[in-house]
């Protein structure tokens, strides 16, 4: 498989495929919608919630974390995770201004 090259795409393009990507997994989005719907940092096990294995679901919130999206804080043996506001509010800003493109007038197709 060949390189992405995505050093020929600006920041902003490469931005907007990375959040795409991060919702590319249900479980992703299962675990954001936990974060929102408690609306409270999470120190216990989501295991039982989403209904995966604790690999994966620290898989998942390592991506999450890496987007910026989540934030973890270290409270004795575990991590508490939770909503990263200030990104979360640029994450929709980013994507508000993406999908909020006008479409062409005129019928191309």
């Amino acid at each position: 498989m060949g390189l992405s090259k995505t050093e020929i795409f600006t920041d902003l393009q490469n931005e907007i495929a990375l959040i795409a990507k991060v919702f590319g997994h249900p479980a992703r989005v299962a675990i954001l919608e936990h974060l929102f719907k408690i609306d409270a940092c999470i120190c216990g096990d989501l295991v039982n919630e989403i209904g995966l294995a604790q690999p994966t679901i620290s898989q998942h919130l390592k991506e999450l974390k890496q987007l910026g999206l989540i934030k973890g804080n270290i409270e004795g043996t575990r991590v508490c995770y939770c909503i990263h506001t200030e990104n979360w509010i640029k994450m929709k800003d980013i994507m508000f201004q993406f999908l909020n493109q006008d479409l062409p007038k005129a019928d191309c197709c």
